[in-house]
């Protein structure tokens, strides 16, 4: 029986298309070119997977695994992809409804006198009015929020930012801090009118330490440039998001995001060492430490990292950064149960170890959207269904142990069945576009229509329980789709219709929420509150310690100038 199973996994990995899935190659004088194996995608596709006299399986000749030198394969994707999406998207509902809120009366309204004050420490420049300008900053990447302000402020040093806030206190103006604006939970924009302080002029990196690897860089550094600069240094950053192009990093600490690496390297309350943070009366907090052990006292910089802007406005980060490893494998899988996806994440935890850097997951459902609405992307595996699939990627820095390590992974999940196809990326072209795969699925929903987005935390063995009930709850009026880090247990529930509705966001909301809850889940894994989900909070957090929260919030900012509406609840926000 065993023999026949094994077998029976032979053929789906010989059985592959008689043309390259991808229309890319390397250079011709490259011997790895993908039209060098019949599927494209490793020597072995086309040869027997098994030894005839050995009767072992050997995973060079049915995946063909090769080490890849000095790249970093997620950073060598197109680029533009995010900056694209922005530009073709079209104004219509997504996800759930922005709260509706009252305008805090309390709060002044923008007059001459402020702009000119403005005008006087940030030069004229840097106060923006003009109209086109302030509805990109008013509106969020998904056009699904969109505020009033009538002012753009760019500071270009922390001492501006300080002026600014001071400024604002005093008079009683509200302010939104804003980075990339690439958040999707409204908590980057106005709600109302209030005053934009944008950080991207402050984007320079200020010291790099190459022995101890930490980075000490102002907030406005755009993600991808960061990345850039430490890969020159054999270094990278031990953050990674599909937004990087645009997302900066004082935006990424504000809401503690997560990404790709969460599973290898940890959260930023692990990485960022010290913060510079500018208070609401405009006092400088400088807790920009470089140490990796202080012990003096309370670590308050943690309770600015995943405080979306709502306590303080970071200004500097201080963040170990990891060396760059040049051994790098991205494998692409398919499974045919969730069960089988939970097997294999705890066996590559136990038989990669310290080499696995990246494990996620999508179902078929969000496969066949990307294949379906993105340009040029081709299924990687012979065209046979499989009901889930899985990319793991390892790095190391010896390639022959790390490419024994996968192969003896590889083996053990053939032979127990936890795997029934996949396919090994030969060089750097197919390695990125295994992750344009993963990374394509928000664009390719964006695409296919409306889509009600959550992101959410889970016990792995339950995250995807919650798919198959809102599937049986919508039926056949949407296409609901789940994919995310399973390695972390981050599942991104989407539910895509032709159109927005009323009726279907109610058979959604509240459910989500009340089912997280009562499997003791997070109702943001790493998106933060923002408007969409500051009610929402009490899914995730007892009263106590909400209330302990505002009283941070009220000892910290007691006008609540800093982002208002945002990330706490409107029924004990004392300012709203």
């Amino acid at each position: 029986m065993r023999m026949e199973k094994l077998r029976a996994t032979g053929r789906f990995l010989r059985n592959s298309p008689k043309v390259s899935v991808f229309d890319r190659r390397l250079s011709s004088n490259s011997g790895k070119s993908i039209h060098s194996s019949a599927s494209g995608y490793g020597n072995g596709f086309g040869k027997k997977c098994r030894d005839d006299v050995t009767r072992k399986w050997n995973v060079r000749t049915c995946f063909g695994l090769y080490g890849y030198q000095g790249k970093n394969f997620r950073d060598c994707m197109e680029r533009g992809v995010l900056e694209d999406t922005r530009r073709r998207i079209q104004h219509r509902g997504f996800g759930s409804l922005p709260e509706k809120v009252q305008r805090n009366a309390s709060f002044s309204t923008l007059n001459s006198d402020d702009i000119s004050y403005f005008k006087g420490i940030l030069g004229e420049k840097n106060v923006v009015e003009d109209e086109e300008r302030l509805a990109i900053a008013n509106t969020d990447w998904m056009h699904k929020y969109r505020g009033s302000s009538k002012l753009l402020l760019q500071p270009r040093s922390t001492e501006e930012v300080s002026q600014i806030l001071k400024y604002c206190n005093s008079r009683n103006l509200a302010v939104v801090p804003q980075g990339g604006n690439t958040g999707l939970v409204g908590g980057s924009v106005p709600v109302f009118d209030e005053v934009v302080v944008n950080m991207s002029l402050m984007n320079n990196v200020i010291s790099f330490d190459k022995v101890s690897g930490i980075l000490v860089c102002e907030a406005g550094c755009i993600l991808e440039n960061l990345i850039t600069f430490l890969d020159n240094q054999g270094f990278i950053m031990p953050l990674d998001l599909g937004a990087k192009g645009s997302c900066q990093i004082g935006g990424n600490v504000s809401t503690n995001a997560g990404g790709l690496r969460l599973v290898r390297y940890g959260s930023l309350h692990g990485t960022v060492l010290g913060l510079e943070v500018v208070l609401a009366n405009g006092d400088v907090l400088d807790m920009l430490g470089t140490l990796r052990k202080d012990n003096t006292g309370y670590d308050l910089k943690h309770l600015f990292i995943g405080s979306e802007g709502s306590l303080g406005i970071v200004t500097k980060v201080s963040i170990l950064t990891p060396p760059k490893l040049f051994s790098v494998n991205v494998a692409f899988l398919a499974c045919q149960d969730y069960f089988s996806c939970q097997k294999l994440l705890v066996e590559a935890k136990r038989k990669l170890g310290e080499i696995l850097s990246a494990f996620e997951f999508l179902d078929s459902h969000a496969l066949d959207l990307v294949l379906n609405h993105l340009d040029g992307v081709r299924n990687p595996l012979p065209p046979t269904i499989h009901n889930f699939y899985v990319l793991i990627e390892t790095t190391g820095s010896d390639e022959t142990y790390d490419r024994e390590k996968l192969e003896a992974f590889l083996v053990y999940a053939m032979e127990g069945g936890l795997i029934s196809d996949g396919a090994i990326a030969q060089d750097i072209n197919q390695a990125s576009a295994f992750w344009y795969i993963r990374e394509g699925v928000p664009e390719a929903l964006m695409k296919a229509g409306a889509v009600y987005k959550y992101d959410l935390s889970l016990p792995v063995e339950k995250m995807y329980d919650l798919v198959d009930e809102m599937r049986t709850r919508l039926g056949d009026s949407a296409n609901v789709v789940g994919y995310g880090h399973l390695g972390d247990g981050n599942l991104h529930l989407n539910v895509s219709t032709p159109q927005y509705d009323d009726k279907t966001l109610a058979q959604i909301e509240p459910f989500v929420y009340e089912w997280t809850s009562a499997h003791r889940g997070s109702i943001s894994a790493e998106h933060g509150l923002g408007l969409m989900k500051a009610n929402k909070i009490f899914y995730s957090k007892p009263t106590a310690t909400v209330n302990l929260m505002a009283s941070i919030k009220k000892m910290l900012d007691p006008k609540g100038i800093l982002n208002p509406y945002k990330v706490l609840p409107h029924s004990i926000d004392s300012h709203s």
